[in-house]
């Protein structure tokens, strides 16, 4: 489950079951007035330290594409508490993107710890009008090429479909990929008898937040008094 603060990490990491927690990128990004993608690196180191600061759980941390310095930045990470991070490769061309993903694992592995990097691969989402299948073969292609250099999963969102799945998990294998989830996908039941390792939520998570709080405020404008059913953590 995604998060993107000391609050949000607290309520999802006192759920029973829950045994790591991952931040959100978008989420941090939109919580200090940036766009995805487009928030500084030292506003997303400290943002992930806030959410490590918050728990005892490991923490995987949304590092967007590593920035200019993917090895210093997973270096930073680490030195936060991070134990493992999202990467992603926006498309760059093929052999820039494995280099970058070399680096990060050897950074992390200087560092002495157990990093679990997520490496994503943007071949589907940012597929535009290319046939699906040239698409589902470049994730193939780049997957391999990063869990070749050190990754520990293959993160291919917009992958979605049963049937893409299925075929990301014969390229890749089994406990290797991981998807996104979103209203109408395969339960998380289904995803890991398909060999699906790990499902990122992302910024859903606060979406539907925000979406309680505009909610609420609709309410006591419109009628000056908090709904008797309206629901509520203590």
């Amino acid at each position: 489950m995604n998060v993107w603060d000391a609050i949000t990490a607290k309520v999802v990491g006192d759920l029973p079951g829950t045994r790591a927690i991952a931040t959100a990128g978008h989420s941090i990004a939109a919580s200090h007035g940036y766009e995805d993608g487009g928030m500084p690196l030292d506003v997303a180191l400290a943002g992930a330290a806030t959410v490590a600061s918050a728990t005892d759980l490991p923490v995987t941390a949304d590092l967007d594409d590593g920035y200019e310095d993917p090895a210093e930045t997973v270096r930073r990470a680490i030195g936060a508490g991070i134990v493992g991070a999202n990467v992603e490769d926006r498309l760059r061309p093929f052999d820039e993107s494995v280099a970058r993903v070399a680096a990060i694992t050897a950074a992390a592995q200087a560092e002495g710890i157990d990093f679990q990097l997520n490496a994503r691969t943007d071949a589907i989402a940012r597929g535009g009008d290319r046939p699906i299948d040239e698409s589902i073969e470049d994730a193939i292609a780049r997957g391999r090429a990063f869990l070749d250099n050190g990754a520990a999963l293959v993160f291919v969102p917009g992958a979605v479909e049963r049937d893409v799945v299925e075929r990301l998990v014969a390229g890749l294998g089994r406990g290797k990929l991981s998807v996104i989830g979103l209203p109408g996908a395969l339960p998380a039941a289904e995803y890991e008898a398909l060999g699906v390792a790990r499902i990122s939520y992302g910024p859903l998570t606060q979406r539907v937040a925000l979406r309680a709080l505009r909610d609420l405020a609709s309410d006591l404008y419109a009628d000056g008094v908090v709904p008797e059913d309206t629901p509520a953590l203590n």
